[in-house]
C-alpha cells in the first residue's frame, strides 16, 4: 500500500458500521457534526436532518458538495406468529433491495428500548418443492426470526421500528468491504476533503444529505436552501468487473481510478464541468475513468431539479456488489476520489464558465 492510499480506517469503519436508514440517519449525523467541528467555519442542520458544513471563501460564488448519509434498510410492518408460537417480523423496504441477497442474513432491530438481533429466515432448499425453488423471491415475502415468542416479540417490537443489516467493515487485500459503503465511503471522502482544504477561493458547502435512497429528497431541499452556483455529488457507482459479466457491462473497474460521471438515469452532467474534472485529474496525475451508468440516480439530479438551471457534476467511487452487505471498493480509488475532489475545489475560483 502506498502512502497515498493510507487514510483513517477507524473513521471509515465507524461511518460504514453506523445505522442510518432513510429519515433516521441520527447516528451518522452525529459523526458528521463531530468531524465538521474542526474543519469548517460553521455547521447547520435543517428540519429534514441534512447537515451542511460551510467553508467561507473570498467570493460570493458557492459550490455545494453532497454525499448522502442514509443506507437502505427496513421498517417493521407487522409482528406476526401463531398464538403460543414464535414471533416473526414482516418488513417494509426503505430503498431498493434485491430479495435474493437477503436470505439467511443477520439483522438488527432498533426498538425504543434498545437493539435486538434477528435473522432473515431461509428454509432449507431440500425441503422446498420444485416450484418454490424456482420462484424468484420477493422483498415483501421476507420475514425476520427474532428468537422470541409472539407475545414477547409484540411487547418489545412495534410497527415502525427500524431494521438494518448486521455486518462489519474489513480490509480484503487492496479493497475495503462492508455494508453501507453506499454512500458512507463517499461521505468519508467528503469529510476528508473538508479537513484538507484551507482558505478556498469560493465558499464551499459540504452537504451530508438524507433520504437519497428514497428519491433524492434531502438534496432537493438543499437545492432550494443552499442554492449553489455549482453542485458536485459524490456517490458510489457500479463495478461489474467480475466473472459472468462482459466488459461492456462493467461500467467501471476497481483499481482503475476514481470515476467522473457523464450520466446516470437521473442526470446528464454538465459537459464543461466533467471536462474540467478530467483536465484537473490529468494535470494532477490522478487516475480516472469515465462513468456512463445505465440505471440509478444520485443527489446530482436533486440539486439540478430544484435549484434551476445550475451546472452539476459528480465524482463516483467504483464499487462491486452494490446494495448488499458486502459492497466492495478499492482503496486507491477512494484515495483518488479525495485527491480529485480537493484539487477541483482548490482550483475553483468562480470564474470558470460552465454555461452552454
Amino acid at each position: 500500500m502506498t502512502e497515498a492510499t493510507e487514510f483513517d480506517d477507524d473513521l471509515l469503519t465507524e461511518l460504514t458500521e453506523a445505522r442510518g436508514v432513510p429519515g433516521y440517519e441520527d447516528q451518522v449525523r452525529e459523526i458528521v457534526r463531530r468531524e465538521f467541528e474542526d474543519s469548517v467555519d460553521r455547521v447547520r442542520t435543517d428540519a429534514m436532518g441534512n447537515v451542511v458544513g460551510t467553508l467561507e471563501g473570498d467570493s460570493d460564488y458557492s459550490v455545494a458538495v453532497a454525499a448522502h448519509m442514509d443506507e437502505i434498510g427496513f421498517m417493521v410492518r407487522h409482528v406476526r406468529g401463531k398464538e403460543d408460537g414464535a414471533g416473526f417480523l414482516e418488513l417494509d423496504a426503505l430503498g431498493g433491495w434485491d430479495a435474493r441477497v437477503l436470505k439467511a442474513q443477520r439483522v438488527t432491530i432498533h426498538t425504543e428500548e434498545g437493539d435486538l438481533p434477528g435473522v432473515i429466515g431461509s428454509p432449507p432448499p431440500h425441503t422446498l418443492d420444485e416450484e418454490d425453488r424456482n420462484e424468484p423471491p420477493e422483498v415483501e415475502d421476507v420475514f425476520v426470526d427474532v428468537g422470541l415468542s409472539r407475545e414477547e416479540a409484540r411487547e418489545r417490537i412495534s410497527p415502525g421500528d427500524l431494521v438494518t443489516m448486521d455486518q462489519t467493515t474489513k480490509r480484503v487485500g487492496e479493497t475495503v468491504t462492508g455494508k453501507a459503503l453506499d454512500d458512507r465511503i463517499c461521505l468519508f471522502a467528503m469529510l476528508e476533503a473538508a479537513r484538507r482544504l484551507e482558505d478556498p477561493p469560493v465558499t464551499i458547502h459540504f452537504c451530508a444529505t438524507v433520504q437519497e435512497e428514497v428519491g433524492l429528497r434531502g438534496a432537493r431541499a438543499l437545492g432550494v436552501d443552499v442554492d449553489p452556483d455549482l453542485a458536485i455529488a459524490l456517490d458510489v457507482t457500479v463495478a461489474n468487473d467480475v466473472p459472468t459479466f462482459k466488459k461492456g457491462e462493467y461500467v467501471t473497474r476497481l483499481g482503475d481510478g476514481t470515476a467522473i460521471k457523464l450520466k446516470d438515469s437521473s442526470v446528464i452532467t454538465s459537459p464543461k464541468v466533467h471536462r474540467r474534472m478530467k483536465a484537473v485529474a490529468e494535470e494532477e496525475g490522478i487516475d480516472y475513468q469515465l462513468e456512463v451508468l445505465p440505471a440509478g440516480g444520485t443527489d446530482t439530479a436533486g440539486f439540478q431539479h430544484t435549484a434551476g438551471a445550475k451546472p452539476v457534476g459528480a465524482i463516483s467511487i467504483p464499487t462491486r456488489y452494490l446494495h448488499t452487505v458486502t459492497e466492495t471498493a478499492h482503496v486507491d480509488d477512494v484515495a483518488g476520489t479525495i485527491d480529485l475532489l480537493c484539487a477541483f475545489l482548490a482550483s475553483e475560483d468562480g470564474e470558470h464558465d460552465y454555461t452552454l
